[in-house]
């Protein structure tokens, strides 16, 4: 309903959702790994037959219970749209938690790989507590379609986006939000510096940095690749995606690893205008804007429940009785996080390197 409020501001050429600390169906299964995706019949046979000889065992199978009266989606209804709950392989049951992700993240690229060709399979995410919906058309009409509101798919962070790909084809693979191994992002602008970022990313031997049907794909590999792999706290995302000019650096008391950052990630460096909303594995979720600060962002709410949107209009649908006058819209030294919970709005400023406020 928020999206379908803020309909001038997108196509209705389609609708993604990730859904991460679940409930509903999924609110005895937080340990189990969820495998989201679509395909036709022959492709569950032969998702089915690669899981299992795998030695993964389903638990769980969650179907939505398609609404025949809702207009269908543009490119017509799939076979089979799906999440299923497994249990680890045993060989894997007590290895760490590391090991265990990048098994998930090498049977999802596996499976992605047997169905790409003739798009028999589509699997948009394989992780624990997550779920991810994509499909072709009017996110208001594909709700109803899903009956996305009957209770069996309920989630406490909740990432959607209204639109398909813009600067390709479309292809499910292209639709926002973009998940890897607990990091999230969804974008709304133009990342004019895309290939050098993505040939970067794709130059560090990582298995997951592949696909970039879109140009925004990288923004959540940049999160993924400066949280899991460099270790770094989730304000340096804004570093290295927005380095500060040389003379401002000096205004940090972090001056010289920002040096060494700007220097040794330069390619990560964007090119707007974007506005990016992502979370990370801990449930912290943000909203960073890039220098050139042309496109639209709003983060407002109450404790337990904040949105962060791209227009008034929508965080008015999502969290009409708040108080207005605490609603904050980034600019190009800020990043708005909200805590894991929903508890705290905190206003993160790159220049001082500090938190300038809380609202909660």
């Amino acid at each position: 309903m928020a999206l379908n409020t803020m309909k001038e501001g997108h196509d209705g050429s389609g609708l993604g959702l990730v859904l991460r600390n679940l409930g509903g169906d999924f609110e005895s299964l937080k340990t189990y790994p969820i495998l989201s995706g679509i395909c036709s019949a022959d492709g569950l046979d032969l998702l089915d037959g690669y899981m299992s000889g795998e030695g993964f065992r389903e638990v769980h199978f969650w179907q939505p219970d398609i609404d025949d009266r809702a207009p269908e989606p543009e490119t017509g209804r799939r076979d089979h749209y799906f999440a299923k709950a497994y249990e680890y392989p045993a060989a894997m049951k007590n290895r760490p938690q590391a090991d265990k992700e990048d098994l998930l993240l090498e049977t999802r690229l596996a499976l992605r790989a047997l169905g790409e060709e003739d798009e028999s399979i589509f699997v948009f995410s394989f992780f624990p507590d997550t779920v991810t919906l994509k499909e072709v058309g009017d996110p208001l009409e594909l709700g109803q379609f899903f009956r996305l509101d009957d209770g069996s798919l309920m989630a406490k962070i909740i990432l959607a986006q209204g639109r398909q790909n813009t600067n390709y084809d479309i292809y499910l693979y292209a639709c926002h939000p973009f998940f890897l191994q607990g990091y999230c992002t969804m974008t709304n602008g133009e990342n004019t510096a895309f290939v050098p970022i993505m040939e970067f990313l794709t130059s560090r031997g990582f298995p997951g940095y592949i696909g970039y049907n879109s140009d925004s794909e990288v923004f959540d590999h940049i999160l993924h690749y400066t949280q899991r792999q460099l270790g770094y706290p989730l304000t340096y995302y804004k570093d290295v995606i927005t380095p500060l000019e040389e003379k401002e650096i000096d205004t940090r008391k972090d001056a010289a690893a920002l040096r060494l950052i700007r220097r040794s990630l330069r390619p990560l460096c964007i090119d707007g205008p974007n506005c990016v909303i992502g979370f990370s594995p801990d449930g912290s979720v943000f909203m960073v804007q890039d220098a050139k600060k042309l496109r639209p962002g709003i983060v407002g709410g109450v404790p337990g429940k904040y949105a962060l949107m791209s227009e008034e209009c929508g965080l008015d649908e999502a969290v009409p009785n708040r108080d207005k006058t605490e609603d904050f819209s980034p600019m190009k030294y800020d990043m708005a996080i909200i805590t894991p919970g929903a508890t705290v709005l905190k206003k993160w400023n790159q220049l001082s390197g500090t938190y300038v406020s809380y609202v909660s």
